[in-house]
């Protein structure tokens, strides 16, 4: 199997390095050429353009950062014109159905589709441990399952349903994280400021029914470091926040907490940028009533 890569950025550059050091024949391409090392290193074929990388493929992956880049890659560049007959392309970007739509018009009809996006932070795609949300059909699964397996962890690979599930379950997954951000910020900051010491406080919340993940384990970077977690910018974040916010328009669902988390993420990148780390908002709370959340 020949499989091309395109997009090596913070998730990518990880996920096309483990398909190359498992021995897959792997061709990359990103427009950023020094994210293509990683993978190179590893044994990966580096091309020139998406074109040239996707030539003679049987299965193309594209991770990238928004639709309007995977619409620009795969119709504008040309690349899904390039794909071959009955080839494959895997989007494991966070994208929506409708871009997916608009490629597959300048792709050949025999050209199979799976909508693939994924979740664990860039530690997830550097160890090969992320969860994989697909849309599809299974027998197009089992065929990619070999690469889902070194991308992935097999036991968090989802069958989501038809095309555009899996898209749907990450806009899903991706909105309830940062709803779950900001109201764990808010409940921490209350606690610190009524007195309660900040890791008396995480620790009895974990042992509560109000545990989850985030409090475990994806906010102690924060907690601990102050690691706002540059690895996925609040740029995206707000663009899958908002995403979200046209998915729930579009089938009917009102979003009032959404669209509130989704204010806050847009001031916190006013604020500091759009490189600042996906849990910037936390900063701006503390800024805002300087009291910083550190453990002592």
């Amino acid at each position: 199997m020949k499989v091309a890569f395109i997009g090596t950025g913070s998730m990518g550059g990880s996920m096309s390095r483990n398909l190359a050091a498992a021995g897959i024949d792997i061709t990359v391409f990103d427009l950023n050429t020094e994210s293509m090392q990683k993978p190179i290193a590893a044994g990966a074929k580096a091309a020139k353009s998406g074109v040239e990388c996707v030539t003679g493929a049987d299965v193309l992956i594209t991770m990238l950062p928004t639709p309007q880049a995977i619409e620009g890659c795969m119709v504008t560049s040309g690349v899904a014109a390039a794909m071959k007959p009955g080839s494959m392309w895997i989007d494991m970007s966070t994208s929506v159905p409708e871009t997916a739509a608009t490629v597959e018009k300048s792709l050949d009809k025999t050209v199979r589709i799976i909508d693939a996006p994924v979740a664990g932070m860039s530690i997830g795609a550097d160890k090969g441990t992320m969860s994989i949300f697909a849309g599809g059909e299974p027998a197009d699964f089992a065929y990619a399952k070999t690469l889902f397996d070194i991308m992935g962890d097999p036991e968090k690979f989802f069958n989501c349903g038809k095309r555009g599930t899996g898209y749907a379950v990450k806009l899903v997954l991706n909105m309830l994280w940062f709803n779950s951000f900001v109201a764990t910020t808010e409940a921490l900051l209350l606690g610190v400021k009524a007195g309660v010491d900040l890791e008396t406080l995480r620790q009895s919340l974990v042992g509560s029914p109000c545990n989850s993940i985030l409090l475990e384990r994806d906010i102690l970077g924060m907690l601990k470091d102050g690691d706002y977690d540059e690895g996925f910018a609040v740029a995206l974040a707000c663009k899958d926040l908002r995403l979200a916010g046209d998915l729930a328009r579009s089938v009917g669902v009102p979003m009032e907490v959404g669209a509130t988390v989704e204010n806050v993420y847009r001031r916190a990148r006013a604020r500091y940028g759009d490189k600042a780390g996906e849990m910037i908002p936390a900063k701006m709370y503390e800024d805002d009533t300087n009291t910083p959340l550190r453990f002592k």
